[in-house]
């Protein structure tokens, strides 16, 4: 099976190709830190170019897998939007998949941390966090005050890994509750279109207009009220 994965749940814009071999083929934009995602601009590019690096085109591919959040709204808005407009012009079966589910899929089994504590920043002082054992999803995902997070954690009494930009920004906080959070400049921290397309490759196909974004909050902008 080839699965085309799009992620725009975070500031990064993720594009990649799942070959029925194994391999990966991967386009990324990824800001400076702090920064906003070009997503709108950057996500067909991406997607070919990463069919481009892979060798085939958008008629070889079975289906596609899009990151449905939580996330950043604008970010998510753009990426499933895209996706679904991909696969009614090319007659794809759709999947949606976790983007904290594809994070924590990007960290190896590791016997000091089994479990994977994956954390996107979500502004406003929060993040939306998600704990995983292997491929099982442990609590969450919720939007939480990272002092609430780093409480949680540590009430699960076992050895956490926790990794995502939400994890970098409050290291401090994960940390001081015993959790542990790679390097900064680490891989970990970004969702990667492996973990996502390989989600895609065995998730459930959904309806197109019943796919919709994991917001797990109120929009940040909210039309007045009378």
């Amino acid at each position: 099976m080839i699965v085309v994965g799009l992620d725009t749940a975070t500031p990064s814009t993720v594009a990649g190709v799942l070959l029925a071999d194994g391999r990966v083929a991967e386009a990324r934009d990824d800001p400076a830190d702090g920064g906003r995602g070009a997503h709108a601009a950057k996500l067909l590019v991406l997607a070919e170019q990463a069919l481009a690096d892979a060798g085939i085109t958008w008629d070889d591919v079975d289906r596609l897998a899009v990151g449905v959040g939580p996330g950043g709204f604008t970010g998510l808005r753009i990426g499933i939007a895209t996706a679904r407009a991909l696969a009614q012009g090319r007659g794809l079966p759709l999947v949606p998949v976790s983007s904290l589910a594809a994070l924590a899929a990007g960290v190896a089994p590791a016997a000091a941390a089994p479990l994977v504590a994956a954390v996107i920043d979500a502004r406003r002082g929060e993040v939306f966090a998600a704990v995983h054992r292997g491929g099982e999803t442990v609590a969450g995902p919720a939007a939480l005050a990272p002092a609430d997070l780093a409480d949680r954690l540590l009430a699960l009494e076992e050895p956490v890994q926790a990794v995502g930009d939400g994890a970098v920004r409050f290291r401090e906080e994960l940390e001081g509750a015993g959790v542990a959070v790679p390097a900064d400049g680490s891989s970990v921290h970004r969702i990667g279109a492996g973990p996502l397309c390989r989600l895609g490759a065995v998730g459930e196909p959904a309806e197109r207009e019943a796919l919709l974004p994991d917001y797990r909050r109120e929009p940040d902008a909210k039309p007045p009220t009378r």
